[in-house]
């Protein structure tokens, strides 16, 4: 069976912003390439969506009105160069920057890459999650390097700011590092903790479990084959991530019975959790 290729678009163009870029593709529609699609065709109705992927996720697009053209020849960024004949603006949504912003300086001339990295997620992925209004009031970060993605950049963050993110400019190493401790120690402490504490108790001991286990190991669900990519390209800077909480956790262990460093670790913590939870967004 084909793939359709142009879908019409539902949505009149009267009710569009001026279009930042006349064609948008996104290579993988997942939870945040399908709510791009999704935001960008509510947002740019005379935008043309173009969207690669599986053949059975594109004729799920489809039928969510998600794009426009379908293609199921998988891109790389090694084949942009076949694929895209004219100058184009490139960027990606990676949690980390230092290895794709490596691979895309071997691009031809007529391709500005700014790697890009849109904090908005979701407990569950896959494009059946998307949703056009996932990155409203959430940073959009970008890594530019070099002189050249000067216009390029302000397309990006214009772009950004269309979908109703706020976009930040920051330093490639900065990224990585920062996104270090804000997201993949979480990620790998929420998941430690669940197995840590579900092979302790079991379903049983499970179904006696509060709110605060369900919050705390919410990230927990997340897919393995993702994290694996993202633990392996930025490893120099988890591992001393890592390092620090099995040293606070270690110190605390040989506190119990005396409860100065945990009284201490709760004061820090409930500090900087206000601070978390009152900043603007």
């Amino acid at each position: 069976m084909e793939l359709p290729v142009i879908q019409p678009n539902q949505l009149a163009e009267a009710r569009g912003q001026t279009p930042i870029f006349a064609r948008i593709g996104i290579v993988g529609l997942g939870l945040i390439g399908g709510s791009i699609a999704l935001a960008a065709r509510e947002i740019w109705p005379s935008s043309l969506v173009i969207a690669v992927d599986n053949k059975d996720v594109l004729e799920t697009a489809m039928r969510l009105h998600a794009i426009d053209v379908a293609a199921d020849d998988m891109i790389v960024l090694a084949e942009l160069d076949e694929n895209v004949r004219q100058p184009a603006v490139i960027t990606d949504t990676g949690s980390t920057k230092r290895e794709i912003v490596e691979a895309a300086r071997s691009l031809p001339a007529r391709f500005t890459f700014v790697g890009g990295h849109p904090l908005g997620g979701a407990a569950a992925s896959g494009l059946e999650h998307a949703r056009p209004d996932l990155f409203k009031g959430r940073p959009w970060l970008f890594t530019p390097t070099g002189d050249a993605a000067g216009d390029a950049l302000d397309k990006l963050l214009s772009f950004a700011r269309g979908l109703g993110a706020e976009p930040k400019v920051v330093d490639v190493a900065a990224h990585d590092r920062l996104l270090a401790y804000l997201s993949h120690l979480p990620q790998l402490t929420a998941s430690a903790l669940m197995v840590i504490v579900g092979d302790a108790v079991g379903d049983t001991g499970l179904s006696l479990a509060g709110r605060g286990l369900v919050d705390t190991t919410r990230l927990a669900g997340s897919p393995a084959e993702i994290w694996r990519d993202i633990a392996a390209t930025n490893a120099d800077e988890i591992g001393p991530a890592l390092d620090g909480l099995i040293e606070l956790l270690d110190g605390l262990r040989r506190d119990l019975r005396y409860g100065d460093q945990l009284s201490d670790l709760f004061t820090r913590a409930s500090r900087w959790r206000r601070r978390l939870t009152d900043k603007p967004v």
